[in-house]
């Protein structure tokens, strides 16, 4: 644990976020509740300690810069990224988790009780199932870009936006994408200690 929060503290220096202490043992404890329960359960791939604050904090924060709006919905969350921690250090805006997976769902659920997150709420449903609407909808990892689109696209908001976390950049993707409809920006994404390509691709209405 004081390694991580080294490691965390490091981490939020070099992107220059400044986050209360409560905030960031919160951070610690999801950490610590998710390697424990992923003793047993697969949530994740990422099972080394020396990796887990920088894969899954770290680059669940950096998009925190591009949360301008206060209803976010995080489709695919899978353990809860990059929900969770976004909703620790956000706790003025509400955080949507959705996931078919009935035992990562009861995850985020027990995530959200232990760590008190009243602006957490968390679905157990296929996004493509929901009639909800939401400023901001997130993903991590979850799938094509064109498949989030067919899947998601009616849990926008008129002026709503899609933040779609991504490895390398999805040009191929990309390219896919119909651009008279979709207005597309693709940003880099630099994460402390993680040597491996972050893309951001925002999506919004073109009309």
């Amino acid at each position: 644990m004081n390694k991580w929060k080294q490691q965390l503290s490091n981490g939020l220096k070099i992107m220059e976020m400044d986050i209360p202490s409560i905030q960031q043992t919160q951070l610690l404890d999801y950490l610590t509740l998710l390697q424990k329960w992923n003793k047993k359960t697969n949530l994740t791939a990422i099972r080394d300690p020396e990796i887990m604050v920088s894969r899954q904090l770290l680059d669940s924060l950096s998009i925190q810069p591009y949360l301008n709006k206060k209803q976010i919905c995080d489709i695919g969350a899978g353990a809860g990224l990059p929900g969770i921690p976004l909703a620790i250090i956000n706790p003025e805006k509400t955080f949507t988790l959705i996931d078919s997976n009935q035992k990562k769902t009861r995850f985020m659920l027990q995530a959200k009780l232990s760590l008190q997150l009243d602006n957490v709420t968390v679905i157990s449903q296929r996004v493509e199932d929901l009639k909800m609407a939401f400023d901001i909808v997130t993903c991590r990892a979850f799938a094509s870009l064109s498949y989030i689109i067919k899947n998601s696209q009616q849990l926008l908001k008129k002026d709503g936006f899609f933040l779609c976390m991504k490895g390398q950049n999805p040009l191929e993707e990309i390219a896919l994408l119909d651009n008279t409809k979709w207005q597309i920006k693709t940003q880099q994404i630099q994460v402390p200690n993680e040597n491996a390509q972050r893309h951001l691709v925002i999506l919004r209405n073109a009309f």
